[in-house]
Parts: C-alpha cells; structure tokens; sequence
C-alpha cells in the first residue's frame, strides 16, 4: 500500500469515527427530548386529576351533608311516632289487663272452691289414715310398755342369776381355798391331761403310786412309764390362798402383797418337792422331777413377781410345768411309745415284706404269661384279618357290581401293632 492510499485510509476510518459519535449524540439528545416531554404530560395529567379529586371531595362533603340532615329529620320523626304509639298502647294494654284481670279473678275464684274442694277430697284419706296410725301407735306404746315390763322381769332374772353366780364364785373360792380340794383339782387335772396326750391310763401313766426309802415313803401323783422302762416323776400343787387374796381384792397395794405371797408360796413347793428327790426312790426316774401348777395365769403371777423362780427350779431339779407344756412333754413320751412299737415289730414287718415280695414275683410270673398268650392271640387275629383283606373282601365287593343292593357298609379291620410289655433281665415288668 502506498502512502496516499494510507492517508486516505486513516481519512476514511476517522469520519466513520466522528460519524458513530454523531449519531450516538444526536441519539442521546432525542431521548432526553422525549423524557421531558414526557414529564410535562405527566405534570398535566397529574394536576388535572388533583382538581378532579379536590372536586371530588367538595360533592362528597355535601352529599353528606345533606344525609345528616335527612337523617335528624328522620330521627325526630321517629321519636315522636314512637312516643305517639306507646302512650296509644299504654292506654290499651291497661284496658286490657283490667278485662283479663277481672276475668282471671273470677276464674280464680271458681278455681279456688273446686281446689278446696279436691283437697279436702285428697286430706281424707290422709286424716283417716292419722286416725288409725294415732291407734296404732297407742297399741304400740302399749306392748312397749308390756315389753318393758318383760324386760325388767328377764334384767330382775338376768341380776338374780349373777347374783347365784357371784354365790358359786365365792362357794368354788372357799372351795379351793382347803387342801384337799385343791390337790383333787390338780390330780383330775393332771389325769384329764395325760388322757388327752394319748397316755392310756393302765398302760403309760400311774396315779398316786408309792415308793419308799429307808425314812420315809414317797407318794407322787403320777408316774409315766417310758420306753427303755424308763418313768417320769409328776407332782401337782395348787398353792392358790394368795393368789385368790390378790384376785378378790381392789386395794393395789394389797393385791401385790399377796401376789409377792403366792411367787413364795410357789417356791416353798418347789423347795419342798426338789427336798423329796424322788429319782432316789425311783431307779428308773431320771434326775429331775415335774412340778405341774394346774393354770397359765398361777405360774406367769408368780414368774412376774419372782424372775429368778424359773432358774432355781432347774438347779434344783424341778421342772414348772403348765397344762400346756406338760401336754407338750406326754405327747412327746407317746411318741416315743410309738416309735418303739415300730422299733418291737420291725422283724414282722420284714417278714411281711418279704412274703408280700414272694407273693408279688409269683404274681408277676402268671401276668407275664398272660402277656405272651395275648401277644399269640393277636398274632392270630393279624394273620386272620390280613386274609380276610386279600381273599375274602375282594370278591365280596364284586357283589356291588353285579346289581346286588347292600344294607350294610363292610366295616374296615385294622391290624393291631401294639404289643404287651415283657419283663426285663432283672425280672422287673
């Protein structure tokens, strides 16, 4: 390219240049043009629709206006329409309510006498009933006061029967209150008790035996027989005064004095029974001997007042026994009774056993023998059942076939598998 050609090249790409700028500018102008013209449109219509609405407004205020004053107008017409029909039905309603109200009243009246009358229908039976209820509870009042007479008659009977009770109380307190008596009391006592405990009398139990030594002879009240020959001294006392003293008195004071009397007298029995060492006489007798008190409660007074009584007993060698221990003790010796006669009659037992055994294995033997001829027999009936399947009921069903009617289904035999048990090696089923 030459020289010129390049001037003019540069010439050409420069106005191009300058006329993309023109243009560009002359673009922007325009559109600057049309937003302020558009911005005064705006401006126009927006002061237009200012005025319109402050116009508006103005109309609407006296629009409203005026509806206030329509609806004053209307609100005291209203009032007074009001107040012209209210008196009108005041006046009415009062002259009504005086024709119903003389109406009604005289209804009431009516109504009040036939009331009165339905009433006074409805109270007599009422009254009627009063009456005989009135009666009635005069019969009542009087078998009350019957009963009551009876009553008093059955508490006279009841105060009279405590009064002979009282009288019995007392003859049984004198009554124990002597020796003799006591001591009877507390042997029969004793005797009820070992009978109780399965002591027989003629064969486990002894009443008022004697035994003696060089000074004197010893009489206990009952001595019981154990096994190995072997005998248990028993004595029974009744030392009861003090207690009865202290039983029959309310003095406190007075009632612990003979309480302290009775825990000694106790101990003076004890003393008197443990000086006696019946197990000197008795060969058999072990080294102690029962001191049996007929009552929980004499034992129990005299242990509350005496605490020690119980130990000095045991070193004296004097048991305290109750009706309750004391039973306790003879059922023991009954069962040792009992346990010697298993003990005596142990070879017989044995001897028993060993036919009842003898007697068993024989038995045994003929039942295993029934097993094997029952084992034979159902063999049999298999072998006959099975023949019968295979021989006999095929050819039977043929019949069915032929036109022959049945009246009775052929029953289904079945094998019998189970078998009877044999006996093992050592004999045993």
């Amino acid at each position: 390219m030459s020289y010129a050609d390049s001037q003019v090249f540069w010439q050409l790409v420069l106005l191009g240049t300058c006329l993309c700028l023109l243009s560009a500018a002359l673009g922007a102008w325009l559109m600057h043009h049309r937003r302020r013209k558009l911005c005064r449109q705006l401006e126009t219509e927006i002061q237009r629709l200012s005025l319109q609405l402050e116009h508006e407004k103005t109309r609407i205020a006296e629009k409203a206006e005026g509806i206030e004053e329509v609806r004053r107008q209307l609100e005291q017409t209203f009032l007074n329409l009001s107040n012209q029909a209210l008196q009108s039905n005041n006046e009415n309603f009062l002259r009504l309510a005086r024709e119903k109200l003389s109406q009604y009243q005289i209804q009431a009246e009516a109504s009040l006498e036939k009331k009165e009358k339905a009433i006074e229908t409805l109270l007599h039976p009422i009254t009627e009933t009063l009456k005989q209820t009135e009666s009635q509870i005069q019969a009542i009042e009087k078998e009350r006061k019957e009963a009551y007479g009876s009553l008093t008659q059955h508490l006279k009977l009841i105060s009279e029967s405590q009064t002979d009770l009282r009288a019995e109380t007392q003859n049984l307190v004198h009554a124990l209150r002597r020796p003799e008596v006591r001591g009877q009391w507390g042997e029969l006592t004793l005797k009820r008790i070992a009978e109780l405990a399965g002591m027989v009398n003629h064969c486990d139990f002894y009443e008022q035996q004697t035994g003696s030594d060089e000074d004197s002879r010893m009489r206990p009240d009952m001595i019981v027989r154990m096994p190995d020959q072997r005998e248990l001294i028993v004595d029974a006392k009744t030392p009861l005064d003090a207690y009865l003293n202290a039983a029959q008195t309310r003095d406190d004071k007075a009632r612990a004095e003979s309480l302290h009397k009775h825990a000694r007298n106790v101990r003076e029995r004890m003393r008197e029974l443990a000086s006696k060492a019946y197990w000197n006489q008795f060969k058999h007798s072990p080294d102690f001997v029962v001191l049996f008190i007929p009552g929980e409660q004499f034992l129990l007074a005299a242990l509350e007042h005496d605490p020690q009584l119980l130990e000095d007993a045991l070193k004296n060698k004097v048991i305290l026994a109750t009706p309750t221990s004391i039973i306790a003790l003879l059922r023991a010796v009954a069962f040792g009774w009992r346990q010697q006669s298993v003990a005596k009659n142990a070879e017989k037992i044995r001897e028993l056993g060993e036919a009842l055994y003898q007697r068993l294995a024989t038995f045994a033997t003929h039942l295993q023998k029934l097993g094997k001829s029952l084992d034979a027999s159902v063999e049999q009936f298999n072998k006959a059942t099975g023949s019968l399947d295979r021989q006999v009921l095929p050819a039977a069903k043929r019949f069915d076939e032929l036109g022959i009617e049945k009246k009775k289904d052929m029953p289904d035999l079945k094998m019998i598998e189970s078998s009877t048990r044999t006996g093992d090696k050592t004999g045993h089923a």
